[in-house]
This record gives C-alpha cells, sequence and structure tokens, in this order.
C-alpha cells in the first residue's frame, strides 16, 4: 500500500539518479503525495549547514512542500526541533512548521527520538486508506498515538500508585521492578504509545528495560535536561497527594478500610446477639 519513492537513507539509487526521483515524482503525483520530512530546516547562512545535492535541504523542503497533498514531521527533529534547535542553536535549526515559506499544507507531527516504527506506517496507512488526515490533539500529533500518557498505560504504575519507587539504579526497588519515577521519569507528562505499542515489534521500550522515560517526544524535551532528576508535584490517584506521600496514604487506606470492617463486624455482633434476646 505504501510506496516509498524517495529516501536518501535506504533507497538504492545514489546521486543524480537519486535526485531525478523527487521530478519524477512531483511530475507524476502533483498535489497528491505525502511529504514526509526527517529532521529540520538549519536557517542560519542560508541554509549551508545541511546540503542536499549542492543545495540547502530548506530549498528543497520548500518547494517539494509547494507540490505535496498534506507533510508529515517524522521524528522530534522535524516535530520540535530537537537536541539540534536546543540552546543556544548555533545553526538555527527550525522544525518543519515553523519554517518560512513552507507551504500552507496539512502537518502531522510523529513526534519521538526515534518514532515508533509502527506509528509511522499506521499513519500513512491511515491516511491511503480513508482518503483523509487522523484525528489530531492541539499539538498537530494523532490522537490514536498520542492521546495518552505513558504514565497512564505503564505497566509499572500499580507501584507507583502503591508508593513503590526505584531511589536509585540497581537497588532493590530496581531488581524488582519498581516504578522509576524518582530517578526522573517523564511518563507522568508524555504522550506517546511507548508502553501499548512498545519497540522491536512489541518486544520492549525504555521502562521495560530499566531506563526511566525521557519525554523524547514533547516539545522542548532536550532543553528541559535533568534526564534523571524527578518530576516535582507529580499527584497520585488523581488527587492530592504527591509521589512522597502515595505509600504513606495508601497504608492509611489499608488501614482504615481494616477498622470500618472491624467496626461492621462488632455491630453485625451486637445486632445477632439482639435478635437472640
Amino acid at each position: 500500500m505504501i510506496s516509498l519513492d524517495y529516501d536518501d537513507t535506504i533507497m538504492a539509487a545514489a546521486g543524480e539518479q537519486a535526485e531525478a526521483i523527487i521530478e519524477e515524482t512531483i511530475e507524476k503525483y502533483d498535489g497528491n503525495f505525502i511529504l514526509a520530512v526527517e529532521g529540520n530546516a538549519p536557517l542560519d547562512e542560508d541554509g549551508m549547514y545541511c546540503i542536499i545535492a549542492g543545495k540547502p535541504f530548506v530549498e528543497q523542503l520548500k518547494r517539494v512542500s509547494q507540490h505535496a497533498k498534506a507533510i508529515i514531521s517524522w521524528g522530534s527533529c522535524a516535530s520540535w526541533g530537537c537536541v539540534q534547535a536546543a540552546r543556544p542553536n548555533p545553526t538555527r535549526a527550525t522544525p518543519t512548521h515553523k519554517v518560512p515559506g513552507i507551504a500552507d499544507k496539512p502537518i502531522i507531527k510523529v513526534p519521538g527520538c526515534p518514532p515508533i516504527s509502527e506509528v509511522m506506517t499506521a499513519v500513512i496507512t491511515y491516511m491511503l486508506t480513508f482518503d483523509k488526515m487522523p484525528s489530531l490533539d492541539n499539538q498537530g500529533r494523532p490522537k490514536m498515538f498520542y492521546s495518552q500518557r505513558i504514565h497512564d498505560k505503564c505497566y509499572r504504575r500499580p507501584h507507583f500508585d502503591a508508593g513503590q519507587f526505584v531511589e536509585k539504579f540497581d537497588d532493590e526497588g530496581a531488581k524488582k521492578g519498581y516504578c522509576l519515577y524518582k530517578v526522573g521519569c517523564k511518563g507522568p507528562t508524555t504522550y506517546n504509545a511507548c508502553s501499548t505499542v512498545r519497540w522491536s515489534g512489541g518486544l520492549s521500550f525504555p521502562i521495560q528495560a530499566g531506563h526511566p522515560c525521557i519525554g523524547c517526544s514533547e516539545d522542548g524535551f532536550w532543553d528541559k535536561g535533568g534526564f534523571y532528576e524527578r518530576l516535582t508535584d507529580i499527584k497520585g490517584f488523581g488527587i492530592e497527594a504527591n509521589a512522597d506521600e502515595i505509600g504513606k496514604t495508601a497504608a492509611m487506606v489499608v488501614g482504615g478500610a481494616a477498622a470500618i470492617h472491624a467496626g461492621v463486624s462488632v455491630v453485625k455482633r451486637i445486632a445477632t446477639k439482639g435478635d437472640d434476646a
């Protein structure tokens, strides 16, 4: 269903033969092909920091976008700028939707560093099958893959709710598979399908491999830094308890339930004795 006509990394053609494919695609499918952009365009020095076939990438991007039906920004670099656009951004690396002169076409962001391969393929397949754009969130990401936080579907979530955390790598909590929140996991603030679709054909994802999520699909994640620094004031159970209080709160809830159960039992015994009398 998918014809990948041009990709400078994996296609067999090279040199003039490869660049000719772009012209052939424009001529044959003008206004009816999807432009999937990898990386971002550096704007400083007239775009000379990224050259393809002797010309600045930004020129190629603007020209081809004029003939595309829609644009997909593959990965966090094309979606948000990522590491190339991190402060101080000496090349003025710019995400696709902010490039001056880019065609006014629908733009879908598929962030991640890198994005999940099944997500990439599914977005294109959806567009080809239904001949329409997938439903997007307010940041331009497909809702079918970016509508839930990794935290919401993480298999370690019960440990978070129970107040069971990895305090440092290789401690007993890490060996037992406890929640990685305290060693910097950004799952509670990251929207992606990692905890459901996973990676490598559904085999695993960073948290399953024992590494905290670094929030690579979120805007500006690189500049936020502190990949191993915990988030602050993340609430547990959707209420006012924070991560430090969750374990204590859970214990109190269990204790309270036991006390209530004991109280009900006493009432039942008294009532039974009253009936016997």
